[in-house]
């Protein structure tokens, strides 16, 4: 056993916890320009990919719960960026579709993945890379977690 104790960036989740807030860092004038949080851009991100879902297949695409989705949907909907309705096959389910402002923003972000990915300093194959690591890290602690 080491002498020495441990400090904040000897840990693993420490190093993913504080560059996600780097990278909110990043991302904030570049949403702020458009008057979106990072959790609602993300929201928008997996409608441009593929929109009319409902409010279940959104927070399982963000690994969030649906009453953590609810409150940004209502935000959104309130700024007239997305449309929420019942869907009639099946009222307890409520379907999510961009509005024409919803969809339009998606041009006025086009380049901010790029521009997150330069602030990181790193070349593409070590993004790509990195990615992989933290989709399979990701992975295996869902499944490690879900055993409890």
């Amino acid at each position: 056993m080491s002498d020495t104790a441990p400090v904040p960036d000897d840990f693993i989740c420490f190093a993913v916890y504080s560059a996600g807030h780097a990278f909110n860092r990043v991302y904030k004038p570049l949403l702020s320009a458009l008057g979106l949080t990072y959790p609602q851009y993300l929201v928008l991100v997996a409608l441009w990919a593929k929109d009319d879902r409902t409010v279940g297949n959104l927070a399982e695409t963000l690994l969030l719960e649906t009453s953590t989705v609810t409150p940004l949907l209502k935000r959104l909907e309130g700024m007239g960026l997305l449309a929420r309705s019942r869907d009639p096959a099946d009222e307890r389910q409520v379907r999510v579709r961009l509005t024409k402002k919803g969809a339009a923003l998606q041009a006025k972000a086009r380049d901010f993945p790029s521009c997150v990915d330069a602030a990181t300093g790193l070349s593409g194959d070590a993004l790509a890379k990195l990615r992989s690591d933290m989709l399979a890290v990701r992975a295996a602690l869902l499944k490690a977690s879900s055993q409890g």
